[in-house]
């Protein structure tokens, strides 16, 4: 591990290795390569860079209306399975009249997000010295509106394209208050998380997007930028159709899952922004074999070795029924050819 390898990779430095991260909820996993002591693990696997977001010190259930959709099960023992609760909202007319700012106000001054971000930061960077901890926001736009909504609601609001731009315009306003504060703050690096799209791209229509979101992305990252801050814009999904977009958005670099083919990003922006994932999906991990897991790896490191950028990862996740032999296979190999 080394917050340098990271810091040098997040500003397009070529290092001796590739820099690493990983996003695991896999508990059997962690505890063998810790020996049960959990919050080594970042150390013992080389992680280079957490991810890390954070949407303020007060709960948007607390303040207002959200859909609880419920959760399947997903980790271990079915710890995370949660039954879904109605929906606050019965008719798209109510979505069509929300407004996320009024809803989840008041407010904490700028200056009081701020104090409140800065000292997040300042714990999470010595609880991870050897890592580079950022900032960020999770339910940016789209996000926001998922967990405000759920997906029947929002779906069936997003149909009057004219009124729910106001409705997404309510969530930027909301999360640009707390990106000032952000930029305020000491980090270096911070996350954009929105999860924009479906497992097969885009839900609304491509227009919709460019016309209505993107723009409002490159507002809130402009004031990161002006700054100096870099922007790692992240989305589950397959959002490969919008990588042009994202970047004249002003991201620094891309967190994404292996759905969305990789050569792109590195035939494109492999020598001038961030790129974090890979070719290695957890289906494989979970279900191939070591000779797949090893295929994988060696075809990402094939066009990952060429950019200075690139901070390998399973990019959607190492979830608890990855078998441990398998992990711990990854890891090996893995660490055995990222040598430049």
């Amino acid at each position: 591990m080394s917050y340098q390898i990271g810091m040098d990779t997040i500003n397009l430095k070529k290092t001796e290795r590739l820099a690493h991260t990983e996003y695991c909820s896999n508990e059997d996993l962690i505890n063998v390569v810790t020996s049960n002591q959990k919050q080594l693990f970042e150390n013992r696997w080389t992680f280079d860079l957490v991810w890390s977001t954070h949407d303020g010190p007060v709960s948007w259930e607390e303040r207002g209306r959200v859909t609880d959709m419920g959760h399947a099960d997903y980790l271990k023992g079915g710890t995370d399975r949660r039954d879904p609760k109605p929906c606050p909202f019965t008719d798209p007319e109510q979505v069509l009249e929300f407004d996320a700012v009024k809803e989840y106000g008041p407010w904490p001054t700028i200056k009081e997000l701020t104090v409140y971000y800065e000292q997040r930061y300042q714990d999470g960077q010595k609880t991870y010295p050897d890592q580079v901890f950022p900032g960020g926001n999770y339910r940016t736009i789209v996000s926001g509106a998922i967990q405000s909504f759920g997906w029947d609601m929002l779906l069936l609001a997003a149909a009057d394209q004219n009124r729910f731009e106001k409705v997404l315009d309510s969530f930027f306003r909301r999360t640009l208050m707390h990106v000032k504060a952000w930029a305020k703050t000491s980090i270096k690096v911070y996350i954009s998380h929105d999860d924009m799209v479906w497992s097969e791209g885009a839900f609304m229509h491509p227009d919709f997007y460019r016309k209505v979101i993107f723009p409002r992305y490159a507002e809130l990252w402009k004031v990161l930028k002006k700054a100096g801050k870099k922007v790692l814009f992240c989305s589950d999904g397959k959002w490969i159709d919008f990588l042009d977009d994202i970047v004249r958005a002003g991201a620094d670099g891309f967190i994404f899952e292996p759905m969305n083919p990789l050569e792109p990003f590195v035939g494109k922006y492999g020598q001038t922004h961030v790129i974090v994932g890979s070719k290695v999906d957890c289906r494989t991990m979970t279900f191939g074999t070591k000779e797949q897991i090893k295929a994988e790896i060696d075809a990402t490191l094939a066009l990952a070795l060429k950019c200075p950028g690139f901070i390998f990862a399973v990019g959607n996740h190492i979830p608890s029924n990855v078998p441990v032999e398998n992990g711990l296979f990854y890891f090996d190999y893995l660490s055995k050819h990222w040598h430049r």
